[in-house]
């Protein structure tokens, strides 16, 4: 094994935190990971990693290891990639919000792998919050506010909420006349998975956020069971129009308080800020952005970014 392939092993060990993880990542025994890693080590005269029964962390010589080598691999990245040969090839981990890649990403795959027919694609679905570098993801798409991370966000649109019911909640309820009589009304709520706290309705009123609580017939941690608790009439959810534009047109569903909509939510591609983009990486972000700019336009569900 060459110094370079040496140095993108490494690099996926530190970035893992697993030897196992690792070699499974690189299709590669354990075994060819593990001398790959010694093998540095006896040439440079240093230990690079520190080994318990339950992790992998890099020494301090082993940090500043693993800075040199991102920033050598990624020269050598720029450099092939700025040959016009140079085509994106290999697996891509992406790990999305379900709901959002079958509306704006799946749509377009046939022609991504016309375009690029030597990238792989590898897609988990989750809600969750995760850690691309320490699952091994290459990407990650999310929805909604961001928390402090040392995650590069790509902003690729942003999408138009509203607040709605189906007419035979509305029929038990009644209408309510403004957003200050929901007073006897229900909720189908979405709680956060890190708080366990049901998100209250919020309304965009002049300039400023209002927020209000009712009570929560029915609240879930997944976008396709609040759909769902939606449908059945369990109460008032506020949700990205794209999701119901279909159900609006058809009656089955009836939005509540034009003149007082739910605040836009950003939609995000993340990726981690010190690791090296390979080519297949880039072209898939800016392939992203694309779509959800084109298909945001023609939905009229709101603006690209």
């Amino acid at each position: 094994m060459d110094r370079l392939d040496a140095m993108r092993l490494f690099v996926r060990v530190v970035e893992r935190r697993s030897f196992t993880l690792a070699a499974h990542d690189s299709g590669m025994p354990r075994s060819t990971v593990t001398e790959a890693v010694q093998s540095l080590e006896r040439r440079l005269g240093v230990r690079l990693l520190q080994r318990t029964t339950r992790t992998v962390r890099p020494t301090l010589d082993g940090e500043a290891y693993h800075q040199r080598c991102l920033a050598i691999l990624n020269d050598i990245q720029e450099a092939e990639g700025a040959f016009n040969g140079a085509e994106p090839r290999g697996m891509l981990r992406v790990d999305v919000q379900g709901t959002l890649a079958r509306h704006f990403l799946m749509p377009g795959l046939p022609a991504f792998f016309a375009r690029y027919p030597k990238i792989e694609l590898s897609m988990s679905e989750s809600d969750r919050w995760v850690d691309p570098v320490r699952e091994g993801v290459d990407c990650v798409l999310r929805f909604g506010a961001l928390p402090d991370s040392g995650l590069v966000a790509r902003k690729v649109a942003t999408l138009d909420r509203l607040t709605c019911a189906t007419p035979s909640y509305l029929q038990r309820f009644g209408v309510p006349a403004g957003i200050d009589a929901l007073d006897g009304h229900r909720l189908v709520g979405i709680r956060s998975l890190t708080t366990g706290n049901v998100r209250p309705l919020s309304f965009t009123v002049g300039d400023k956020v209002r927020t209000i609580e009712i009570p929560a017939t029915l609240s879930v941690t997944g976008p396709e069971s609040y759909r769902l608790g939606l449908w059945l009439g369990l109460g008032i959810a506020q949700v990205p129009r794209f999701h119901v534009e279909e159900d609006l047109r058809d009656g089955k569903l009836v939005e509540l308080f034009p003149d007082f909509p739910p605040p836009t939510v950003p939609v995000s591609l993340l990726y981690p800020r010190s690791r090296q983009l390979s080519l297949r990486v880039r072209v898939f972000l800016d392939w992203a952005a694309q779509e959800f700019a084109r298909r945001n336009r023609s939905s009229g569900s709101g603006n690209p970014a």
